[in-house]
């Protein structure tokens, strides 16, 4: 029987809300193990001086499978 965790990240972007999803999905696999699926909870931008957009934000829900120890 497998049994999965989530967890939460956000993670930003100067460049796109794509670009933040990859990353995000990226850094998450760098520490997490057998990671299965990402689900975004929430966007967001921030705004500079000049009503630009300087950074995508995302909210992400990460699934990763728990593995079994040997005993």
């Amino acid at each position: 029987m497998a049994i999965a965790k989530v967890t939460e990240i956000k993670v930003s972007s100067p460049a796109s809300f794509d670009d933040a999803i990859k990353q995000g999905i990226m850094r998450a696999n760098k520490t997490l193990k057998n990671v299965k699926s990402a689900w975004v909870k929430d966007f967001e931008v921030s705004v500079g001086d000049e009503g630009q957009i300087t950074e995508y934000r995302v909210l992400l829900k990460i699934t990763f499978i728990l593995e079994d120890l040997v005993v």
